[in-house]
C-alpha cells in the first residue's frame, strides 16, 4: 500500500469508529463486569455445559508456628464435579488467600474445560506481571481446573498430558535427615531395603560474599562425609539455597567434583542469571535452579543462555499444571532436564507427579519428607485416605483414578484451622547483616 493510501485508510477507519473519550485513549477506562467471565460468550458454541458455580479457599495450619500454612482451593460445578488445587506460598499464606478471592470474577460462571483460556485471562488481565503471590493463586485455581477436567473426561491428568512415560511411576527423592556418619549409613540401609535411589541435602552454615578458607573447608568436608555415609551408588543433590556468592560457590563445587553429585541447586541468588552462568562454566557438576520462578516465561532466559542443566520450577508457585508443563516443554527443546521443587502440601505434590509422568526430560521429583513419615505425612494420609507422596520402590505410584486421583472432604481440614501467616526464617551474620538461609 502506498503511503498516502495508507493514511487515507486510517482516516476512513477513524471516521467509522465510535468516538473515544480521554479515558479510552489512556487505556484506563472502567469496564462493566458481566455475570459470567468476560470473553466467555465467544466460546458458547464450542465449550462444554459445565460451569463453575462456587469457589472456596482454605488456609490450613498443621501447627500454629508453621511458616507455610497450606492454601487449598476448591472449585464446584453445576454437575457436581469438584476440583482441588494448592497455592501454598511460604511466608505469604494470607496474601495468596486474598489473591485467590480476587480472581473470583475470572472463575465463577466459567467453563472449567477451558483451562488455558482461564489461565491466560488471570495472568494477562492482572496487568502487572505475576510474582509469587499471583503465581501461587493462579496455581491453586489451575490445578483445580485440571482436576475437574480429568474427572469430566474420566481420565487421570497425566493421560490428558500424554503420559505416562514409565508405568512404574515417578522417580523421587527424600530429604536426608541425618547429622552423623552413622545416621547416614542407617539411612543408606533403609534406602537399599525400600528401593530409594536419591536424596537431597544441603551445605552447613551461612556464607559471606567473600568467605574465608575455614568456612569453605567445612562445606567441602561435609559433602565428602555425605558421600562416604550414603555410599557410591546413591544419587545426591545438594541445595546451596543461594547462600553463597558465585566466587564461593565455584570453589566449593570445583573441590567436590570427584563426589559425582547429581546436581547443585541454587549455588547463588537465582535472580542473577549471569552469575549462575559463570558458576556453570567453571564446573562439570550439573547446576539446577528454578523453584522461585513464576510462569513459563521466567525460565526463558535460563534456557536461551544455556545456564543450567536442570530446572526446578514449583507447581504451586510457577502457575500450576499449565505453567509447569510449558516450562518442561521449553526446557526439553534445549536439552535441559526437569526436577520440580515441592516443599508444600500434598495436593501440589500429587499434581506435580501427574506432570512428571508425561515429561520426556524428567529426572527426579522432590518431596520435603524423610525416609520415615512424620506428622505432616500422617495428616496427609488422614485427609486423602492413602499415604500421599510416599514412594514405593523408589517411585511415586501413578493413580488410575480420574483427575488428580483423590477425594477430599472439607470436614477433614477443620482439625487444622488457619493460624495466620508466619514469616520464613530470618537469619543474620555475626555483624548483624542479612544472610541467606
Amino acid at each position: 500500500m502506498r503511503r498516502r493510501n495508507f493514511f487515507h485508510a486510517l482516516t476512513a477507519g477513524a471516521a467509522a469508529a465510535p468516538a473515544l473519550n480521554a479515558a479510552d485513549l489512556c487505556g484506563c477506562a472502567p469496564m462493566m463486569q458481566a455475570a459470567s467471565p468476560l470473553g466467555a460468550a465467544a466460546f458458547a458454541a464450542v465449550g462444554s455445559k459445565l460451569r463453575i458455580t462456587g469457589m472456596k479457599v482454605f488456609g490450613v495450619s498443621l501447627t500454629r508456628e508453621s511458616d507455610r500454612p497450606y492454601v487449598f482451593v476448591k472449585l464446584e460445578t453445576n454437575e457436581g464435579l469438584v476440583g482441588w488445587g494448592e497455592g501454598t506460598l511460604e511466608g505469604k499464606a494470607a496474601a495468596v488467600i486474598a489473591c485467590v478471592e480476587d480472581f473470583r470474577d475470572f472463575v465463577i460462571g466459567a467453563d472449567p474445560m477451558q483451562v488455558e483460556h482461564i489461565w491466560q485471562s488471570m495472568y494477562v488481565h492482572s496487568f502487572y506481571r505475576a510474582g509469587p503471590v499471583i503465581g501461587s493463586a493462579i496455581a491453586g485455581i489451575d490445578q483445580a481446573l485440571w482436576d475437574i477436567r480429568g474427572k469430566a473426561l474420566n481420565q487421570p491428568v497425566y493421560r490428558l498430558l500424554g503420559g505416562p512415560f514409565d508405568t512404574r511411576g515417578v522417580r523421587g527423592y527424600y530429604h536426608l535427615r541425618a547429622n552423623s556418619l552413622q545416621q547416614m549409613r542407617e539411612v543408606r540401609s533403609i534406602a537399599a531395603r525400600e528401593g530409594i535411589t536419591c536424596f537431597k541435602s544441603g551445605i552447613p552454615g551461612y556464607y559471606e560474599w567473600i568467605e574465608g578458607t575455614a568456612a569453605i573447608k567445612r562445606a567441602v568436608k561435609q559433602l565428602e562425609t555425605l558421600r562416604e555415609g550414603l555410599g557410591p551408588d546413591l544419587d545426591i543433590g545438594v541445595d546451596f539455597h543461594a547462600k553463597t556468592s558465585p566466587a564461593v560457590a565455584s570453589i566449593i563445587i570445583k573441590e567436590t567434583e570427584p563426589l559425582n553429585l547429581l546436581f547443585v541447586e541454587e549455588p547463588c541468588p537465582p535472580e542473577n542469571v549471569k552469575a549462575m552462568a559463570k558458576i556453570a562454566r567453571r564446573t562439570t557438576t550439573p547446576i539446577a535452579t528454578g523453584e522461585r520462578l513464576v510462569a513459563s516465561y521466567s525460565a526463558r532466559e535460563l534456557v536461551e543462555m544455556g545456564v543450567v542443566d536442570i530446572i526446578q520450577t514449583d507447581i504451586n508457585h510457577v502457575g500450576g499444571i499449565t505453567a509447569l508443563w510449558k516450562v518442561s516443554a521449553l526446557a526439553e527443546q534445549a536439552g535441559i532436564s526437569m526436577a520440580p521443587h515441592a516443599c508444600e502440601g500434598p495436593i501440589g505434590g500429587l499434581a506435580t507427579v501427574h506432570v512428571d509422568a508425561a515429561m520426556p526430560n524428567f529426572v527426579v521429583q522432590e518431596v520435603c519428607s524423610g525416609v520415615t513419615p512424620g506428622m505432616q505425612e500422617k495428616a496427609w494420609e488422614e485427609w486423602l485416605g492413602f499415604p500421599a507422596m510416599r514412594m514405593v520402590n523408589g517411585r511415586f505410584p501413578l493413580s488410575n483414578k480420574p483427575g488428580l486421583g483423590f477425594d477430599l472432604s472439607e470436614d477433614k481440614l477443620k482439625k487444622y484451622p488457619f493460624a495466620g501467616t508466619r514469616p520464613m526464617a530470618r537469619v543474620f551474620h555475626a555483624d548483624g547483616s542479612v544472610a541467606e538461609w
